[in-house]
């Protein structure tokens, strides 16, 4: 039987640096950075229910994601959930395979890699480091 273990913010950013860093063996790059793209959404969506717990202890684990943005918007600073549904937006994209498109670049995942970090302290009430 193996135990449920919910992952960390921090855990997922370290994830993320690791496959910027190229630690993971047997990846292609762009495979690194959509992988990266979709640990970072995932920190942020973390976050994001973080926040929103504290601020409504009562909401059902089956509210969407989409609609956990809408409601930031009433718990901190509208151009913070601005930021934080845009980001969501473009991490979404990135981590997204199309035939048409190229994937996310190095330099566009370490971005929103930094935003995302920055995103997370606003929201958690702590100073940036």
């Amino acid at each position: 039987m193996t135990t449920h273990c919910p992952a960390s913010v921090e855990g997922l950013l370290l994830t993320a640096d690791r496959l910027l860093d190229s630690e993971l063996a047997g990846v292609t790059t762009t495979g690194r950075h959509r992988g990266a793209c979709l640990v970072l959404r995932t920190a942020l969506e973390l976050c994001v229910d973080q926040t929103l717990k504290v601020a409504l202890p009562g909401l059902p684990h089956t509210t969407s994601g989409r609609a956990k943005l809408l409601l930031l918007h009433t718990f901190t600073a509208g151009e913070t959930a601005r930021r934080a549904k845009a980001l969501w937006a473009q991490l979404s994209l990135g981590c997204h395979y199309h035939l048409y498109e190229l994937g996310p670049t190095y330099d566009q995942v370490r971005a929103w890699r930094a935003e995302v970090n920055a995103l997370i302290q606003e929201l958690s009430g702590r100073s940036g480091s």
